[in-house]
């Protein structure tokens, strides 16, 4: 059977999602849990039955809704005991039933980020031009001066981009949606918006650099990778709540005291 679950993990001790030699990532956990837990034959092994993740985050970039999903001969067994054998800042939250083809990175119909700005005492953001800065992002642009140089194309389409205070004061949230991202785009995105904030930046310096990134000149660095979250993958599932992962619980609130800048990170557990 093929099982697709809802993935939360909290980014900071992660070199990222996917499996990289010698490095904690989050994908790396998930399939030493599944072969702890001896969910895959020995013959499926090699392919760790297929297992596929529905897009990458990078390193200290945490999830509240990231999509996985793998093969296993015991799904009852799988979804009672997963979460035990995960460790405190990974936790599965939903599961469904798969097609067999079902492949989450091509399922996926749509991706929504936040990146969450700090309302620090000596913070000072001029919120309605960041407001009118992240309208600009809306729509079919060229992200160039808003990624990290890759070989993949520069043109997306954003679906929508807004940014507002949250009802406790606390945050400002920014929130961006989209069929998919290039490398770093949302933390470009945001330490422009920091800027603007700040008035350090104006609204038309972000127009120029989306209508002619060669002219502007330069690439925007990417935001801390604390304040980012996916928060969101669309891909026309239903899926069955699971039990709280009393482990992940227990890690939300412990960082929750100690840091008050990963405050809302750590409440993804509790959403």
């Amino acid at each position: 059977m093929r099982l697709a679950f809802r993935v939360s993990y909290i980014g900071t001790d992660f070199a990222g999602s996917q499996q990289q030699p010698g490095e904690r990532t989050v994908c790396g956990e998930i399939i030493n849990a599944i072969r702890g837990l001896n969910l895959i034959s020995d013959a499926a092994d090699d392919a760790c039955a297929r297992f596929q993740f529905s897009g990458r985050t990078d390193r200290g970039v945490s999830a509240r809704h990231q999509i996985a999903a793998f093969d296993t001969e015991f799904p009852e067994r799988a979804i009672s005991k997963i979460n035990r054998k995960l460790p405190a800042d990974i936790t599965f939250t939903a599961y469904a039933e798969a097609d067999a083809d079902f492949n989450p990175r091509y399922a996926v119909k749509s991706r929504t980020y936040r990146y969450y700005f700090p309302l620090f005492k000596n913070a000072e953001y001029n919120l309605k031009s960041m407001q009118n800065c992240a309208a600009l992002f809306a729509g079919s642009h060229d992200f160039t001066a808003f990624s990290r140089s890759s070989e993949r194309s520069p043109i997306r389409e954003v679906i929508s981009s807004a940014i507002s205070e949250d009802d406790a004061g606390e945050f400002l949230v920014y929130e961006i949606r989209g069929y998919s991202f290039v490398w770093n785009q949302v933390r470009c995105i945001a330490y422009a918006l920091d800027e603007v904030g700040r008035g350090e930046l104006s609204a038309d310096d972000v127009r120029l650099a989306l209508e002619n990134p060669n002219s502007f000149g330069r690439r925007f660095p990417a935001a801390n990778p604390e304040g980012l979250i996916l928060w969101d993958t669309e891909c026309g599932m239903e899926f069955t709540p699971m039990p709280c992962n009393k482990k992940s619980v227990s890690l939300s609130d412990s960082l929750i005291r100690r840091y008050s800048q990963l405050k809302k990170t750590a409440e993804i557990w509790k959403d």
